[in-house]
């Protein structure tokens, strides 16, 4: 608990076998979660047979592969109905390290946001932690280009680290998006078209070997989704062309 709210952690989890219990005890290590919720998006691996052995941990297994947008709408479904206030979404391959936890809590659980994101850029931990560069090259040109159409000055809109208010999730329609990659730009897009403000907060990061990430042509297909998203806002913002995600 923080000031009397319930704090969970969400896992989309995928192949996560390596990773998974790793991540959880250093989630639990934090001291103020109260839950975790994994969502195996039907991995060939001991994924759900290891979360089943993480104490206290809800576990669903989807029967066919939904996706990793899909996958979220699952992770906060569950996190609401099991009454949580602060959502925190943790990528089970250890990518991020679970020691922010605390510093995201105390941002939305005061009161001053509703949303906080990790950010790999801010304190120039991309290249540090091992991002490719065609990788970091593409980061920072999405996100000049999404700044540009959104109106916004996020340093990064492509991080898996990710915190959010009950009201915030309650508030945008988050099951309309994609089921694909795509999902978390258009939830932050979302967000921003409600008018909430988004945190950042300077997070080291980690590429290994276990760490998961979708390959060259994937990227290619996430990016111009992330432009089309854009450019649908500021035509919805400007009153050309309604979008169903802005509504």
């Amino acid at each position: 608990m923080f000031k009397e709210q319930k704090v969970v952690v969400v896992m989309p989890a995928y192949q996560a076998e390596q990773t998974l219990r790793k991540t959880y005890d250093e989630v639990m290590e934090q001291g103020v979660v109260d839950l975790v919720i994994v969502v195996d998006d039907s991995s060939r691996d001991r994924t759900v047979e290891i979360a089943r052995t993480l104490p206290g941990a809800v576990v669903q297994q989807h029967e066919r592969n939904k996706g990793y947008g899909g996958n979220q709408k699952s992770c906060y479904d569950l996190a609401i109905q099991h009454g949580g206030d602060i959502v925190i979404m943790v990528h089970p391959d250890y990518q991020y390290t679970p020691r922010l936890i605390p510093a995201m809590v105390s941002m939305i659980g005061s009161g001053l946001y509703h949303c906080v994101l990790g950010s790999r850029i801010l304190g120039g931990y991309a290249l540090k932690g091992g991002m490719p560069l065609w990788r970091y090259v593409s980061n920072r040109f999405l996100t000049l280009a999404e700044n540009i159409l959104m109106d916004a000055k996020l340093s990064e809109y492509h991080t898996g680290y990710r915190a959010f208010s009950r009201q915030l999730l309650q508030a945008i329609s988050y099951h309309r998006n994609s089921d694909d990659f795509v999902f978390d730009n258009q939830m932050l897009a979302q967000i921003l078209w409600h008018g909430y403000t988004i945190a950042e907060v300077s997070c080291p990061t980690s590429y290994t070997e276990e760490a998961s990430s979708i390959n060259f042509g994937r990227s290619v297909r996430y990016g111009f989704g992330c432009l089309y998203t854009a450019l649908r806002f500021r035509l919805a913002k400007m009153k050309i062309a309604r979008c169903e995600l802005f509504q």
